[in-house]
């Protein structure tokens, strides 16, 4: 008998009876060759009527899950929402309908190493190029061919998934026709070195360690990435002292419109200084992992109570999803960028731009959109060719689509409207 992974052992002994269920029903194969998570499996019910969760195998190498709106009718334009970290398929779930009502077929995959699809069974010393800036983009365009759709009308994404996003839109544009990048700005490609053969260079000057700077603070902080690219960050999340449920409550309170101290606002410049005016939950303490770092900005049972974006049910669905697979695989892409095979990969790229139509929308009081200086600027003059327009949204803070949904869908239907008269 094949020996239980440490991952597979815990799932055996804590998964729920709802949870054991869907494990059986998505071994069932429909017709149309996609396997079928039973009814209320995915989302334990809280999923609005009309959306379909179901898992796609082949998908480069994977099973793929995801969830569709306006699937019933043949021939729609396809959108493909890409989500962030911590996230899901699920956190698209509000502004799906509103998309299929004005008649799109509207996708939103768990992305590789993301709740029920392949990738989440991964440890921290497994190969990381399955994680891989370009193998992510393949995984979307094998998504959208399984599908039925030999382009879309948009790709957007949100958080991680914006910088997924922003690449499918330049390295296929003939694919995704558009594209919307949500929180996380787009600064654009590297630049090669040039002319170095006939021109002495000048000389270079050291790049700053901001890891060294940020440590070198009164008091000492590290940047939430770095920390992400650890061997002890999926444990401290999944194992979080408060319970992983407590943790995410923390974690999307403080990121939220809901937390008082997000006043976001440009720094002047990348550096450790600047670094240090972000939020903790960017810039942490030295000595803090995530979970811990967060607790301190655990909302009260009352702002729990009141909090109609994110109400427990929905939270739960997080909880569980993450208490099955833990972390790892979303964190293994933070990684990815640090080892030098990889992230020379997309050097091919160097001095590209997107050219497709590209708008960018945030909430107001996301910090994400100002935490590397010079980016939400350079999206807009130089990375993009045809920029629509930047939106940052009232009353929404990382999380616009789950906090101010309406407006989201709204201002989506608005640009790709618009691309496509």
């Amino acid at each position: 008998m094949a020996m239980l992974t440490r991952r597979r052992m815990l799932h055996a002994l804590t998964t729920t009876p709802l949870l054991a269920a869907a494990a059986v029903g998505v071994r069932a194969h429909s017709a149309a060759g996609t396997q079928a998570t039973p009814d209320g499996a995915y989302g334990a019910g809280t999923l609005p009527s009309g959306i379909r969760s179901r898992l796609v195998p082949g998908v480069n190498g994977i099973t793929m899950h995801v969830l569709e709106a306006g699937h019933e009718t043949p021939g729609r334009p396809g959108l493909l929402l890409v989500h962030g970290f911590p996230e899901l398929g699920y956190s698209w779930r509000k502004v799906m309908l509103p998309l299929a009502a004005a008649g799109f077929h509207v996708m939103a995959p768990d992305q590789r190493g993301y709740g029920r699809s392949g990738g989440t069974d991964v440890h921290f010393d497994d190969d990381l190029a399955p994680f891989s800036t370009l193998n992510r983009v393949r995984d979307m365009m094998a998504l959208v061919h399984a599908l039925g759709h030999r382009e879309v009308a948009s790709v957007v994404g949100h958080d991680f998934g914006s910088p997924v996003a922003a690449w499918c839109a330049l390295t296929r544009p003939d694919v995704f026709r558009a594209v919307v990048m949500m929180s996380a700005p787009f600064g654009g490609t590297a630049r090669l070195p040039f002319n170095t053969a006939n021109t002495a260079p000048p000389p270079a000057a050291p790049a700053p360690d901001m890891d060294a700077g940020l440590a070198a603070l009164a008091p000492p902080r590290k940047h939430y990435q770095t920390y992400y690219t650890t061997r002890e960050a999926n444990e401290n999340m999944w194992k979080a002292p408060q319970g992983l449920q407590a943790f995410l409550r923390a974690y999307y309170h403080a990121k939220s419109a809901d937390w008082p101290g997000n006043a976001p606002h440009p720094l002047s410049a990348n550096t450790p200084e600047q670094f240090a005016l972000l939020p903790r939950y960017y810039v942490m303490d030295k000595d803090k992992g995530m979970a811990d770092q967060v607790a301190a900005d655990m909302p009260t049972a009352a702002q729990i109570a009141a909090c109609q974006w994110l109400p427990d049910r929905e939270l739960a669905v997080y909880a569980g999803e993450y208490g099955r697979t833990g972390f790892q695989g979303g964190l293994q892409s933070y990684r990815v960028g640090r080892v030098p095979r990889l992230s020379a990969e997309l050097t091919l790229f160097a001095g590209r731009t997107i050219d497709v139509p590209a708008t960018f929308i945030s909430g107001k009081s996301d910090w994400g959109v100002f935490q590397r200086a010079g980016s939400f600027e350079s999206m807009q003059k130089s990375a993009c060719t045809n920029f629509r327009g930047a939106h940052l949204v009232d009353g929404a803070g990382h999380w616009v689509q789950q906090e101010q949904p309406a407006k989201v869908a709204e201002l989506v239907l608005q640009f790709v409207r618009g691309v496509r008269v």
